[in-house]
Order: structure tokens, then C-alpha cells, then sequence
């Protein structure tokens, strides 16, 4: 039962980030998944959507995921030249394409190597990249843009939740009950919870700011009417 729970969980809070990244990006004319992030993910989304797909509903998953995937990968195309004023504009997206074409054999071939050809090790890995990515950017951007607290929350509790699937799996193989497996999970759930942390705290510092410009302060005495 708890096992159930966990798988739907994941399904809904993920299916969440990606709802959320496409709609900040759309409104706020830029994306909100870390460029890197997105060619790897995009790249298993791929893999185990057309590849070699699991069976069952985890099929379907991974495909709706990689049609949220694609939409994610619009705002990156459409918005990204501006993220990134020191690279000649020309170049963006041959850039991009270079990274999605090394990224989608790095991402299989990585699978093969260290999970038998299955997704969960690359699953994890990739995932806490991503956290460490979106901590990076949130640094790099210092502000919020493209960012929210919901996506940072339901990225947080999604990732918990597959960690705890696993975890709680009837049939849980030998290959994921390691310390490399240990590490992942804990390590996600690390570098999520620092990135809500970082992102309140930019949020609170942002707000802070705002009010406290001088033009916006009344002058001592000064009444309001």
C-alpha cells in the first residue's frame, strides 16, 4: 500500500514541476529548468519512453513526461539567448544541439554501464545534478526569475516520494540496495531542501529590497494624505 502511495505521489508532484516550469517560463519569458538539467533529462525521458520502455503504466509516465519535456524545451529555445548575453546569439542554439546530441548517449550508455540497461541509477543521478543545477542557477540569476517556491516544494516532495518507492518496493532489487543508491536519495533530498531554503531566502531578500528603496520612503512628518 505505502508503496502505491509513494509511486502516485511521484507521478503527481513531478507532473506538478513540469506544469509549473512551463507556465513561469511562459509568463516570465525565460525557463525555469537549468539548461544542462534539460538535456539530460529530456534524454531519459527519451530513452525510457521509446527506447526501451518499462511496462505498464510507468510507459505512460515517461511519455506524457517527455511531451512536458518538450514543451519545458520550448521556453529554453525560445527565451535562452537572453540567459546567456556572453555568447554571441548565432551560436545558441548550435549549442544546444551539440549538448542534447552528447547527452542522449552519455544518458544511455551510463544506464547500460551501472543499471543493466534500466533507469532507475541514471534516474537518481541525474536528479541530484539537477539539484545541485538548480541551486547554481538560482545563484547565477540572483533572483527568482523563472523560479517559484511551488516548483522547488513539489520537486522536493516528488523526488522524497520515489526515493521512498523504492525503498518500499516488494520486489526491490539487490543492484538498488547499496550506499550509491543511499547516496542518491539523501543527497537529493539534501540539495532540494537547500534549494527551498535558497529560494525563500532570495524571495525575502527580493521583497526587503523593494520596500526598502529610498524614493518609496516617506520622508519623516509627512502625512499621508
Amino acid at each position: 500500500m505505502a508503496h502505491t502511495v509513494f509511486l502516485l505521489g511521484t507521478g503527481v508532484f513531478w507532473t506538478v514541476v513540469y506544469v509549473l516550469l512551463i507556465r513561469t517560463g511562459l509568463r516570465e519569458h525565460t525557463f525555469g529548468m537549468p539548461v544542462v538539467a534539460f538535456a539530460t533529462n529530456i534524454s531519459w525521458e527519451f530513452t525510457f519512453a521509446f527506447v526501451r520502455p518499462p511496462s505498464g503504466v510507468m510507459h505512460v509516465v515517461n511519455i506524457v513526461w517527455f511531451c512536458f519535456d518538450l514543451a519545458v524545451g520550448y521556453t529554453v529555445v525560445r527565451h535562452g539567448r537572453s540567459e546567456f548575453p556572453y555568447l554571441p546569439g548565432r551560436l545558441y542554439l548550435p549549442a544546444l544541439a551539440v549538448l542534447l546530441a552528447l547527452a542522449y548517449p552519455g544518458m544511455d550508455f551510463a544506464s547500460e554501464q551501472f543499471d543493466e540497461g534500466a533507469g532507475t541509477v541514471t534516474a537518481f543521478g541525474s536528479n541530484l545534478a539537477m539539484s545541485a543545477m538548480f541551486l547554481a542557477m538560482l545563484a547565477a540569476r540572483r533572483s527568482t526569475r523563472g523560479q517559484s517556491v511551488g516548483i522547488a516544494l513539489a520537486k522536493l516532495l516528488g523526488t522524497a516520494c520515489a526515493s521512498l518507492a523504492m525503498l518500499t518496493g516488494p520486489d526491490r532489487a539487490p543492484r538498488y540496495d547499496n550506499a550509491l543508491m543511499s547516496y542518491l536519495y539523501v543527497g537529493c533530498f539534501l540539495l532540494d531542501l537547500a534549494y527551498l531554503g535558497a529560494l525563500l531566502a532570495v524571495r525575502r531578500a527580493t521583497v526587503t529590497d523593494v520596500v526598502d528603496v529610498p524614493a518609496l520612503r516617506r520622508p519623516a512628518g509627512e502625512s499621508a494624505g
